[in-house]
């Protein structure tokens, strides 16, 4: 069974994904995922070849079906969202698909069917295989789509002999990181020394102990404030974190994004060599037996 690294960060803008698309590049036999899947963003330096497209279906609406209704407002009536008008129209982005109207229309007068929220797909770059999504305007169930690619991701490792599942997770606390992390064999948090940086990383730590997920900590920008680059690695110790890269501020992260590249493709600068030796660090830990990492 493939191993899973999953890279996560408690809040936006650390530098993750770059770090992830860098750790493809120097990976072998893996297949990848992008599971932010509100935001997704691996693509625009991956340039994906789309193979396969899936349609993705959650949570339901309402629509009332004109030539069934006899307008007696049973349905404004039991609404409390106000997502049905006067003329008995359902308003999309009101609708919360709670099916009040459906269950108590006397009539049959209201159709309650899932609805398409996203999309999915699977797809070609020069690193191997990408899954990744697209998630509608509005839409919930975030969590659910992750948990889709993810599942798909297994099978088609299972399927390709690869043995390592490389995962770019969404960033924050909530339910599609759940699903992020669920089944990882480590998770790598990426970190800035910032205020809001260290209360995220301590916050996706606890997340990962609550799973007892190993985690990993690394330090991006870590020069720019140097007195809480020590604080986050006193926590680390505190904590019993290993901290396995610190990485310096670099215009490198942006050139390389503007060229659409990873960073160790871009350059071989100083960040490129420390991107390479944390890769060296979380890979030989992820691929160890699965017993050692058993409480």
């Amino acid at each position: 069974m493939a191993k899973e690294l999953v890279v996560i960060s408690g809040k936006g803008g650390t530098g993750k994904t770059s770090i992830v698309v860098s750790f493809s590049a120097l990976a072998q036999n893996h297949v990848m995922v992008d599971c932010d899947v509100d935001a997704a963003d691996m693509h625009l330096i991956l340039h994906p070849e789309i193979e396969k497209t899936v349609e993705f279906y959650s949570g339901k609406q309402a629509e009332i079906l004109t030539d069934k209704c006899k307008k007696c407002g049973r349905c404004i009536e039991v609404c409390k969202f106000d997502a049905i008008s006067k003329d008995f129209m359902v308003d999309e982005i009101k609708c919360e698909g709670c099916g009040a109207c459906y269950f108590n229309c006397p009539h049959q007068a209201v159709k309650f069917e899932q609805v398409k929220s996203g999309e999915w797909f699977e797809s070609n770059t020069r690193f191997g295989k990408l899954i990744h999504a697209k998630l509608d305007i509005a839409e919930e169930n975030s969590g659910k789509l992750v948990s889709e690619i993810k599942n798909h991701a297994r099978i088609l490792a299972k399927k390709d002999n690869k043995d390592l599942i490389l995962v770019d997770g969404s960033p924050g606390i909530g339910c599609p990181v759940i699903a992020s992390i669920s089944g990882a064999n480590l998770v790598l948090i990426v970190t800035e020394p910032t205020l809001s940086g260290i209360h995220d990383a301590e916050r996706v730590f606890q997340l990962t102990q609550h799973f007892k997920i190993p985690a990993s900590m690394c330090i991006n920008k870590y020069d720019l404030n140097l007195q809480l680059t020590e604080q986050i690695e006193s926590y680390c110790k505190g904590k019993n974190i290993p901290v396995v890269g610190k990485i310096p501020y670099s215009r490198v992260f942006t050139d390389a994004m503007i060229k659409g590249l990873s960073v160790v493709e871009y350059s071989n600068s100083e960040v490129s060599e420390k991107i390479k030796k944390m890769w060296d660090k979380v890979h030989s830990e992820v691929i160890k037996d699965e017993k050692q990492y058993q409480k």
